[in-house]
């Protein structure tokens, strides 16, 4: 089967992590990953809710196939020491206008200050067999119009999020080792990416960076019901290292590759922000806050309007925004017009 049809039909790695229905068909240095049906004799294995018991029977599986790819983002190893900053964005197949907006407004591939800005969203497959098909076709047409999507033969779950952030990882040491800075976060996200640039400016990328905010004293949520329960059987310990919320991070190009050799020594964690914090633990590295990074948005008076730009005009990133919220902002904060008092001072 050649490129083009393999990526018509999908590849999988396991029955598990991958959208049942698509052509087991890999490419011959990929081998299909198996349960490790082990794990189902840990006492209370059976009683765990089913997305920790599949996590638990494939937590060994790192290797996946890419089926979108773009090897030339940062112009090759060699030419991309070029690039200051790689907005590294997570997105899920169904999140087209996420990506558009984002394409249009703070995700685009410019010039700032000097410093060149590039752009990858990362994606798996969507879970939903009757719509995998449809949108592997739509991140195709995307490939084509825009050049920005790395896609990987994974289901794309939220527990999957941190086999996301390996793979990336990985794909990031290989093809643009020479950035700079790299920006992680969520499609519904705002970055004010002029801010990101003069924060980074006045730091080496050669030394440690990873910031956000910090979550410290915190520790597996053990309520089942809870989209981020972790049992006792992933992990025994109550108290995670310190790590930044997972919704938008900015890292140095240091950082970035200690957490890529921590990662080879860590077991995958479905906790994606936090398992950040396990690799920066193993390399002797802590996350620090930045105030202008606003992973649960902002505090604004009932009298106010919530999306009053003069509240963000000073801030790196804000969570959560709508696409039309995204669209408006961007174009209201570089309103020559706009005058403000310094309701939200960073700089």
């Amino acid at each position: 089967m050649g490129q083009r049809e393999g990526m018509e039909h999908g590849w999988l790695c396991n029955w598990v992590r991958c959208p049942l229905g698509y052509t087991e068909t890999l490419p011959r240095s990929i081998t299909p990953c198996v349960a490790n049906a082990s794990v189902q004799n840990i006492s209370g294995f059976t009683k765990v809710p089913e997305q920790s018991r599949d996590f638990m029977l494939h937590q060994h599986c790192r290797t996946f196939p890419q089926l979108l790819d773009v090897p030339s983002k940062c112009g090759g190893p060699k030419g991309s020491s070029n690039v200051f900053l790689l907005l590294a964005i997570k997105s899920s197949p169904a999140n087209y206008e996420r990506r558009e907006v984002i394409r249009k407004t703070w995700g685009q591939q410019r010039t700032v200050q000097g410093e060149l800005i590039r752009r990858v969203f990362l994606v798996g497959v969507d879970p939903r067999v009757q719509d995998a098909t449809k949108l592997n076709r739509l991140l195709q047409h995307e490939q084509r119009e825009h050049r920005d999507v790395l896609q990987w033969g994974f289901k794309d779950t939220f527990f999957n999020l941190t086999l996301k952030l390996l793979l990336f990882h990985t794909w990031l040491q290989e093809h643009c080792p020479g950035v700079r800075f790299i920006f992680s976060g969520d499609d519904d996200v705002f970055v004010n990416t002029d801010n990101v640039v003069s924060f980074t400016r006045g730091i080496s990328s050669e030394q440690h960076l990873l910031t956000g905010q910090v979550l410290t004293n915190t520790g597996p949520i053990r309520n089942p019901a809870s989209k981020y329960f972790v049992p006792t059987q992933l992990m025994p310990s109550e108290l995670y290292p310190p790590y930044c919320s997972g919704g938008g991070v900015l890292m140095s190009a240091f950082t970035a590759r200690a957490i890529h050799r921590a990662a080879q020594h860590i077991q995958l964690f479905p906790i994606d922000d936090v398992y950040v914090g396990m690799c920066l633990q193993r390399a002797g590295l802590v996350p620090t806050s930045h105030d202008g990074i606003r992973p649960w948005g902002i505090d604004v008076p009932r009298s106010s309007d919530p999306l009053d730009p003069c509240y963000y005009r000073e801030l790196l990133v804000v969570h959560r925004f709508a696409p039309y919220e995204m669209a408006m902002m961007w174009q209201a904060i570089h309103e020559p017009q706009l005058s403000c008092g310094r309701k939200v001072g960073i700089f």
